[in-house]
């Protein structure tokens, strides 16, 4: 099963502001586990790119969540996921045809037990 994940920044991600719960090591651990993996931030672009890249962690694509459709378009996944901390997230995850997770949830890495499914069957 090909996942794609879609990452809010602040309030989601470790390296937010504020903080979230998904960290760094779950998101390196995605990418190692084959999940396309990626930011959609109200951060600028160029700021979701210079924090991954001051995080070592080369990332499949970096947008403004409100252009979270044009994602979707552009790779070819069996799952989409957009995990957040607010309402708007999940609004343009819901406009986008894409799954959503708060961010809490998220932090439990259900996408890893969706990947062991998928490899028994």
């Amino acid at each position: 099963m090909r996942i794609l994940l879609s990452i809010d920044i602040d309030g989601t991600l470790e390296t937010g502001d504020p903080p979230g719960p998904v960290t760094l090591d779950m998101v390196r651990k995605a990418k190692e586990l084959g999940c396309i993996v990626g930011s959609a931030s109200d951060r600028a672009v160029s700021a979701q790119q210079g924090m991954w890249d001051r995080a070592g962690i080369e990332v499949d694509f970096c947008v403004n969540k409100h252009l979270l459709s044009g994602i979707k378009q552009r790779f070819e996944a069996d799952y989409y996921l957009h995990m957040g901390d607010r309402n708007l997230d999940e609004q343009f995850a819901r406009e986008a045809e894409f799954a959503f997770m708060w961010q809490d949830e998220a932090a439990k890495e259900p996408w890893i037990g969706m990947l062991d499914e998928s490899a028994e069957s």
